[in-house]
């Protein structure tokens, strides 16, 4: 038995509409996306803007010009190897595949330095200078700047280079990674979408309490209340 109707009705109103407007959220009615796909878009694009750490690094890495190394990497495989050599080569070190293992001789300045290359047109969304530049995919070729760094940096450790190491982990951290993640995300100002976010953010809050309430007023429609 329903003991208080307007309450009961008015919280399976609310209800019944919460789940109306989630069905709008999840349909593609935000310029083909859904409502989650367009909110996550909007974020990372925005987040893209305050992401970009190439001149901040290269000041760090061009430091190490001149700084010459010498590294045994550890590769997944021997196709792996034979791709990552050339990324090396381009910088004018050399570079031996002996099967999953890549040995490297070089200036660490240069890698670097064609490294912080590569990743800044790949996070200008500009994928066809790499992949003409190398052969192949340019996400793979940032995977392989990613791979072969990672084991670069664990073998500069173990050679008790620690100041090359933390340049290397540096590179990777804030120019490979940041690279690889947001590429062909369109950078966007937070400003000329201002009006969007704090929507998007007062919305959230309202939804969740409005959910809350709807099952409240039932509750309370049906007779069961809270008692101290």
């Amino acid at each position: 038995m329903i003991a208080h109707k307007k309450e009961f009705y008015g919280g399976f109103g609310l209800f019944v509409a919460f789940f109306v407007v989630l069905f709008i959220i999840f349909s593609p009615v935000f310029g083909g996306q859904n409502g989650l796909d367009y909110m996550d878009s909007l974020y990372n694009s925005i987040s893209k803007g305050s992401a970009y750490y190439v001149p901040k690094v290269k000041e760090e890495t061009d430091t190490f010009i001149g700084n010459n190394v010498t590294m045994a990497l550890k590769m997944a495989d021997e196709n792996q190897a034979q791709q990552a050599a050339s990324l090396f080569t381009k910088a004018g070190a050399t570079a031996e595949v002996s099967e999953a293992q890549l040995n490297i001789s070089g200036d660490l300045g240069n890698i670097l330095a064609n490294c912080l290359e590569d990743s800044d047109s790949m996070y200008n969304n500009d994928g066809t200078t790499v992949s003409s530049k190398y052969g192949y995919n340019e996400r793979q070729v940032l995977y392989n700047w990613h791979k072969a760094l990672t084991a670069a940096d664990k073998n500069l450790k173990k050679q008790k280079l620690f100041k090359e190491a933390t340049v290397v982990s540096s590179a990777i951290k804030k120019v490979v990674e940041t690279s690889y993640n947001y590429y062909k995300i369109e950078p966007q100002k937070i400003g000329d979408k201002v009006g969007i976010v704090i929507f998007s953010l007062v919305f959230y809050v309202v939804y969740t309490l409005w959910y809350g309430f709807a099952i409240l007023f039932m509750f309370e429609g049906w007779g069961l209340r809270l008692e101290h």
